[in-house]
């Protein structure tokens, strides 16, 4: 006797095409990522473009872009929800001829009226239409949409991997339009035939959604389909507990790659946004692939901070491959609208990479850094930088230069070399350090005088001490 194989896990990422990707969104699609590229499942991506006003090709490609950058790949085509609208149709009419819905030839204005009307008396406004059990007969020939018959008592019980069992009356839930009268379908049966069809086995979404699953599980018990597993996630506050805005700082995905943070440590950080696994905060793709499950998720709203993000952003960066990191800032650059790097100035960058990604929580920084690999001779110091080599007395960086000529390149003998000439100066290496930084890099904070020195090579190094040193006037050494 076979054993019976649990179904293969499929979720989906289902977006409304009207602007950017937003940092909600982004995690929604993350976690349903997680979910499924974990389990050797699938991860679909449908755009919910049934809003022909607000939904355009622009915001369809950011958000495809948004995805890209964070790089959660999905399976097959992307799926257009407004394409599926004549199938939509088709579950609609198939409901009405096996008389769980109905046509409700109610215009608005009565409709508007029975309310009035009920709050009136005290009562609910639920409308509950007088077309429900009316004999087909009697219907007139007038425009009518078709709704579906809502279980009228009991409960219907919404079993959530992250809320619990939800419980609602069913003689809240109203007889929903399936169709309006100009035959177009509603959202909420698009998405319950989009999620059936698609094979859709778990649900993971905003908790702003969570009154919108009873009314689907409707559809669905309607159809005789399985209902799906429901995931409602909490909503991303900001720091100040209130629901993330504008105010709180940027708010699409890709605002935070031209803000120069890693795509690695972006996916970190939102998955850490309303999940754990233990107190775990730092942890790569395959760590977050193999521990991520619902039964982490939480049900406060998660609070949103920047400072979270840089540290593990920051270290992310150290740890990133650098022909990977090289790509990633390349990307950055673009985005951002910053001039590319030239040929030479990315593989100088590349050959870098090593004494650049300790401490830098950003790509700005990083860059900020690597200004010594990227400037172009002659180096143009800052105001800090100058005043270092003002202080360099009797020539110092001249005397140096030659003793630098013919010494073996590697750090052990610089170090030698270095230290030798400060002693010989009645100094220490610490006092030479300073002119030495703003001579190579133009910057008084800087990576190591050695690493810049090897990064850079014999032939620039001494070009720009002799650069500097020929600038100069010729202060003590204090």
């Amino acid at each position: 006797m076979s054993e019976t194989r649990p179904a293969p896990v499929v979720t989906r990422f289902a977006p409304s095409p009207t602007g950017f990707l937003h940092i909600g969104g982004a995690r929604t699609a993350l976690f349903n990522w997680l979910y499924a590229r974990g389990r050797g499942g699938k991860f679909l991506l449908r755009v919910e473009d049934t809003d022909r006003a607000r939904s355009t090709p622009e915001a369809t490609e950011a958000i495809l872009k948004g995805l890209r950058w964070l790089g959660l790949d999905h399976d097959g085509e992307v799926i257009s929800q407004f394409d599926g609208a004549a199938r939509h149709a088709a579950v609609a009419h198939e409901l009405l001829a096996a008389g769980k819905a109905y046509k409700c030839f109610a215009s608005q204005d009565e409709i508007a009226a029975f309310r009035e009307a009920a709050r009136a008396e005290g009562k609910s406004t639920l409308f509950r239409s007088p077309w429900r059990d009316a004999d087909p007969a009697s219907h007139p020939d007038a425009p009518h949409v078709i709704r579906i018959k809502a279980p009228q008592d009991g409960v219907t019980v919404i079993r959530d991997r992250v809320q619990g069992d939800v419980t609602i009356r069913n003689d809240q839930l109203d007889d929903m339009v399936l169709l309006r009268a100009d035959g177009s379908p509603v959202y909420m049966l698009a998405v319950v035939v989009d999620d059936h069809d698609m094979g859709v086995t778990h649900v993971i979404r905003g908790d702003d959604h969570l009154n919108n699953a009873a009314r689907q599980m409707m559809i669905y018990d309607a159809m005789g389909w399985d209902v799906p597993v429901w995931a409602h996630i909490p909503l991303i506050h900001g720091p100040d507990g209130k629901k993330l805005s504008k105010r709180h700082g940027a708010l699409g995905a890709q605002e935070y790659q031209a803000m120069g943070y890693p795509a690695a440590g972006m996916r970190n950080y939102l998955a850490r946004l309303g999940w754990s696994h233990g107190d775990d905060e730092f942890f790569t793709d395959d760590q977050a692939l193999d521990w991520f499950d619902l039964d982490g998720i939480g049900k406060s709203p998660a609070r949103f901070d920047l400072k979270k993000l840089e540290n593990l952003s920051g270290q992310h960066i150290a740890i990133a491959d650098d022909a990977a990191l090289r790509q990633e800032i390349e990307d950055y650059l673009a985005a951002a609208g910053q001039s590319p790097l030239s040929q030479a100035q990315a593989e100088n960058l590349q050959t870098a990479m090593y004494c650049l990604k300790d401490r830098a929580r950003t790509f700005p920084e990083l860059l900020d850094k690597a200004r010594f690999i990227l400037a172009i001779r002659p180096i143009e110091p800052d105001e800090k930088a100058r005043k270092a080599l003002g202080s360099v007395s009797n020539g110092i960086l001249s005397e140096l230069t030659p003793q630098l000529q013919n010494v073996s390149w590697t750090r052990n003998d610089l170090e030698e070399v270095l230290n030798g000439f400060a002693a010989a100066q009645g100094t220490k290496f610490g006092k030479l350090a300073g002119p030495l930084r703003a001579a190579l890099a133009g910057r008084t904070v800087t990576p190591s005088v050695f690493d810049m020195m090897l990064v850079l090579g014999r032939e620039e190094t001494l070009g720009r001490l002799m650069d500097a040193s020929s600038q100069q006037g010729h202060a003590p050494l204090a």
